[in-house]
């Protein structure tokens, strides 16, 4: 069991830093929506290379922070039935949902995403709107996103039965830490009185 807990720590450890890369295609998309929302207005001009790359950004959040998200323990759950059981009967039911629903979804898409990769990859598909960008990248993102939710939902079945067997702490307790954005006003605030 120690070698499938490295394995998790290491699953864990690239989706946090997938996820912390991820942040920063947020402020990449504002950035890049804003500019064009700007040029449009100002100038009268459009692209739609920057009108596309902000939908490939919009996927790439979404896809890549899915399993970053599962990390955090943040996708949407329905509570009001599990929240009532206790923490080892909703292990059990992390340890059913992952092996019933979540693998065998994130690996099916996988498998019918990839072929859709390859033949846009070897074709050299490009968007049919004029000034368009290649399809190849936006189509990588499905099977690569949903390989990290796979892997990541491989961590968290290793973490729920490890927490069943009494080797570790319960993995889905939330921190009672702020949360992130909290935590940096708290910090611009003090930094603001100290001055």
């Amino acid at each position: 069991m120690n070698f499938l807990l490295k394995l998790s720590r290491l699953i864990d450890a690239l989706n946090e830093r997938v996820g912390r890369a991820v942040y920063w295609l947020v402020l990449v998309a504002v950035l890049i929506s804003a500019g064009n929302a700007v040029v449009r207005k100002a100038f009268n001009m459009s692209s739609n290379a920057l009108l596309e790359i902000q939908w490939y950004l919009f996927a790439a959040i979404f896809l890549l922070g899915a399993g970053y998200t599962l990390l955090k323990n943040e996708h949407v759950r329905i509570d009001i039935i599990s929240g009532r059981f206790s923490r080892r009967a909703q292990a059990a039911i992390d340890i059913i949902g992952t092996l019933l629903f979540l693998l065998p979804l994130a690996l099916l898409l996988i498998w019918f995403s990839w072929p859709t990769f390859v033949e846009s990859w070897h074709s050299g598909e490009v968007s049919a709107n004029s000034g368009g960008l290649i399809r190849w990248p936006v189509k990588l993102l499905i099977p690569a996103g949903f390989f990290l939710l796979a892997l990541q939902g491989v961590s968290e079945l290793i973490k729920r039965i490890a927490f069943l067997m009494g080797l570790i702490a319960d993995p889905a307790a939330k921190s009672h830490a702020p949360p992130p954005e909290v935590q940096l006003a708290t910090a611009i605030k003090a930094r603001g009185e100290n001055r």
